[in-house]
């Protein structure tokens, strides 16, 4: 199976709030830094988020700073995205994923969940 699984997404109004959770499937992810991208129709895959290993450090793209908080709970494998104020802007497929760094490039993730859809009404 996949080694990431989000959850949490779904239909939001805008100015409303979601939480996003990502669960590690079949391995332990706890030395991983782990991170947030979403990607919208016709789009490229941007980066959102994301927190080191011991949660130390995160990293926001500026789309989302105080807006979006990104945190992890190691002892569950499971890193959480907490969105608030929604815009129409952040409707997009979201995925989780791990790496070595929490960077905001696609190539610094190994590993990748399947994605939670979040859609914001204008």
């Amino acid at each position: 199976q996949v080694p990431l699984v989000e959850s949490g997404g779904g239909l939001v109004q805008t100015g409303g709030s979601l939480r996003l959770s990502c669960a590690a499937s079949g391995r332990t992810f706890s030395s991983y830094a782990l991170g947030w991208f979403r990607q919208a129709p016709g789009k490229e895959r941007e980066f959102v988020a994301a927190i080191s290993w011991n949660g130390g450090a995160t990293n926001y793209a500026d789309s989302v700073k105080g807006r979006f908080t990104i945190s992890r709970d190691n002892a569950n494998n499971t890193v959480y995205l907490h969105m608030n104020s929604l815009k129409s802007e952040d409707t997009a497929l979201y995925y989780c994923a791990g790496g070595r760094t929490p960077g905001g490039e696609i190539y610094e993730y190994r590993y990748w969940g399947q994605g939670t859809q979040v859609t914001v009404s204008s």
